[in-house]
């Protein structure tokens, strides 16, 4: 029976392998992460005890259905969650930057200096909708120029010449031309391609990507994943990328946290997820996508329900309402603890847990021959 562990990220993960070797802390280490929105009808557990961690140059995708609390995640990490949301617990650790022992966003002001030192010059974010992002009134060079100013030691000269270095860098014609020009000029992927200009334009050890292919045709799609790739490569920076498509994890994801209602419900390296999932939510996510030549008489399958408002959690499992395996009495009622499966591998169900699970209920244990087609993108 694998081992149970309440945080098993980053050092503690390493420790859990056995192997003896002391692995690097990660750049970026949430624990405990609870951001929750206070309204009139009661209190919204948008993220409730969320974990993960992103290594130096890795890329972790975090997926689940929209209403999961990826974004939410994401912008607790950087201090821009709306009111009335707050942080009420957990850490935030980063250990990017110049700096010798790690700082804790979770307890910096949202409005203060340090915040604003680390969120675009240390840390940046691609937001969804780049057309929302960028200002009509301002030039995407004034907007780029803002940007390099605030954190780097440069007259407006060099912040104009960098901007256009950037500009050039990710694959922007004419990009002296484009500098004047507004968002509204621009065609939707010429405008993520100057989102993420401006995201990388200082230098920043971790993007955070929140789903910033979904407004973009196919095409586009796949120049702006190769575009991210390619500026990883080489910048050295690790990528957290948000994102519900599956094609899109496995072609670019080196690690993956699968999130429900809040929660980590499964992570673990992309081939592990894909290969063998632990979590009935994550083989139900999988099962969902279509597979390549598939017929038309072939009905498509899908997770039955929705996924409710977070002020609608249920009691014991979040997922246990839409679950195929669900164990009443039990998934009902308990709180399913984290296992620990290997390096880095865990899942929060109770079919792993010694004497609640059953395991003929187990994810896969049907038929165990059978290989998993990975999800094509596009």
């Amino acid at each position: 029976m694998p081992e149970m562990s309440k945080n098993p990220t980053g050092v503690a993960a390493a420790e859990a392998a056995g192997d003896g070797s002391a692995a690097p802390p990660p750049l970026l280490e949430i624990s405990g992460l609870r951001t929750h929105f206070t309204t009139r009808e009661g209190v919204v557990k948008a993220v409730d005890g969320v974990d993960l961690a992103v290594g130096e140059r890795r890329t972790v995708c975090v997926v689940g259905e929209s209403g999961c609390g990826k974004s939410v995640t994401a912008r607790s990490i950087l201090g821009l969650v709306d009111r009335p949301g707050e942080i009420t617990g957990g850490s935030i650790l980063w250990r990017g930057g110049d700096r010798t022992s790690p700082v804790d966003l979770a307890k910096l002001d949202p409005h203060g200096e340090e915040l604003r030192r680390i969120r675009g010059g240390e840390i940046s974010m691609v937001f969804q909708e780049p057309m929302a992002s960028l200002s009509p009134m301002y030039t995407i060079g004034d907007q780029l120029t803002e940007t390099i100013r605030l954190h780097l030691p440069m007259t407006k000269a060099e912040a104009k010449d960098h901007a256009i270095a950037m500009l050039r860098k990710v694959g922007i014609p004419k990009p002296e031309q484009r500098f004047n020009a507004y968002s509204f000029q621009l065609s939707g992927g010429m405008c993520q391609r100057a989102m993420i200009a401006i995201a990388l334009a200082c230098g920043p050890g971790l993007l955070i990507a929140d789903e910033p292919t979904t407004a973009l045709d196919v095409t586009i799609q796949a120049r702006i994943l190769d575009l991210i790739a390619s500026l990883q490569e080489s910048s050295g920076m690790s990528v957290m990328f948000i994102t519900h498509d599956l094609g899109v994890v496995a072609e670019i994801a080196d690690e993956v946290v699968v999130m429900y209602l809040g929660t980590v419900v499964e992570r673990g390296p992309v081939d592990e997820i894909f290969h063998d999932p632990k979590h009935p939510y994550t083989q139900a996510l999988l099962d969902s996508v279509p597979a390549m030549g598939q017929g038309r008489g072939q009905r498509l399958r899908q997770i039955r329900g929705r996924v409710p408002h977070p002020s609608e959690r249920a009691e014991g499992c979040p997922f246990h309402p839409r679950c195929d395996s669900a164990i009443a009495g039990v998934c009902d009622t308990t709180e399913p603890p984290e296992t620990v499966f290997g390096p880095d591998r865990t899942a929060r169900c109770v079919l792993y847990t010694p004497g609640l699970g059953t395991p003929g209920n187990v994810p896969g244990d049907t038929d165990p021959a059978e290989e998993r087609e990975v999800p094509a993108n596009g």
